[in-house]
């Protein structure tokens, strides 16, 4: 057994992520069943500033396993970006007694647990962003439940395109990735897939909607990333305006798709990130984070994480193109 003095902090931040709430009582009782404490963070980097602390248990996390978004919440901490509230936090957790810190949350999180650990705060990141735009991990918590949202969305607007000959324009969260536009081109057969790393054209996009409608299709259906190019709402009126034969309609998903009970995929991954992530504390490790790599679950250095960006899916974009002809 490890030493029962061990005291973690746990704090979400950034975006919310389905699979957060999974996430935490993970932690939590992964480190009870090691003799440890835990003390929860409100309001992210900002409550770490703050010292907005309190103990959990078994019974705090009991019933948030099916819970979107996360019970300890997230807020933005612009003191916290700045050196003064960095070390202002490190003060917070020294007089709370914290051995060391669980961060989960995205690309921004992750960040500022590296800057901690390079001021020699033992930290462990967990990987949590519906975008699946952090390095070193193939799935991030939150992306399998966001996809499905997307899916259920676009199948019920199938329906009605079909039954009025229309070309449905739904936009998707991917403000610099976009992975969620993608594969949701594919698992619901969009005809056109529009990200921000593949600029598209106005004409392109026409020529494809009419094409499909000359091919005798009944309506169809264009995914678009938030960060496209172009423009969703000006795309469906120029559209309109050519007369490429289909009437389009605009839907933009929003933030529905950050909510939501978490999928049995999220689950098992918030549940093996999180007990990871306590052992690898529990051992001494810090400035890593827990990636999912193949099957396995493995430990990331951090520097590696915040300096590399994660490729584009581009050739699941391509396959997106191919399987719309």
């Amino acid at each position: 057994m490890n030493d029962k003095s061990f005291t973690l902090g746990l704090l979400t931040s950034g975006g919310d992520a389905p699979g957060m709430n999974a996430t935490i009582r993970a932690v939590v009782r992964t480190a009870m069943a090691n003799n440890a404490k835990v003390l929860g963070i409100a309001n992210g980097y900002e409550g770490l500033v703050r010292g907005e602390f309190r103990s959990m248990g078994a019974r705090d996390v009991g019933g948030i396993l099916q819970r979107g978004g996360t019970i300890l919440q997230t807020r933005r901490s612009p003191r916290f970006q700045e050196p003064k509230g960095q070390r202002e936090a490190i003060r917070r957790m020294n007089e709370a007694g914290m051995d060391g810190l669980i961060v989960i949350g995205g690309d921004g999180s992750l960040r500022g647990a590296r800057a901690l650990a390079s001021q020699g705060v033992k930290v462990v990141g967990i990987p949590a962003s519906i975008d699946n735009d952090i390095w070193g991990t193939d799935m991030a918590i939150g992306v399998d439940t966001a996809l499905n949202t997307i899916m259920e969305a676009v199948d019920k607007l199938r329906d009605t395109a079909s039954s009025h000959s229309r070309a449905f324009l739904i936009e998707t969260m991917g403000r610099n990735s976009g992975y969620l536009a993608v594969m949701a081109g594919i698992v619901c057969g969009a005809e056109v897939v529009l990200i921000p790393e593949v600029p598209s054209t106005v004409d392109e996009v026409a020529h494809s909607m009419e094409d499909a409608y000359l091919r005798g299709k009944t309506h169809a259906i264009m995914i678009v990333a938030e960060g496209s190019n172009i423009r969703t709402t000006d795309l469906a009126r120029i559209i309109d305006e050519m007369d490429v034969g289909f009437k389009t309609r605009v839907t933009i998903l929003g933030h529905i798709q950050r909510g939501g009970r978490p999928t049995a995929f999220d689950r098992l991954l918030a549940a093996r990130m999180g007990t990871k992530a306590v052992e690898l504390l529990l051992e001494g490790k810090t400035d890593v984070m827990v990636g999912l790599k193949s099957i396995g679950v493995e430990e990331v250095n951090l520097e590696e994480v915040t300096t590399k960006a994660r490729p584009a899916a581009l050739s699941y974009y391509e396959m997106a193109k191919m399987l719309a002809r």
